[in-house]
């Protein structure tokens, strides 16, 4: 991971516990339950950093949905 996509996870999860009203170090033991961290913001970091906020966290929704966890 470099510097550009560590920034972009660190944004997401601080975005995504806004929008959950969770804490952040709670929504990165979710996101790294089913390394989302990895496969989805790191792995696709070209494409989904020029998405916006609110879509990136649904793709986060649907990933984590597909993998059983429910917010």
């Amino acid at each position: 991971m470099n510097q550009e996509s560590f920034s972009f996870v660190i944004y997401m999860i601080h975005a995504c516990a806004n929008k959950w009203g969770k804490m952040p170090s709670e929504v990165y033991k979710i996101l790294s339950s089913v390394d989302c961290i990895n496969n989805l913001l790191v792995k696709h970091f070209d494409v989904m950093h020029t998405q916006s906020t609110s879509f990136v966290i649904e793709d986060i929704v649907e990933y984590l949905g597909a993998r059983g966890i429910k917010l």
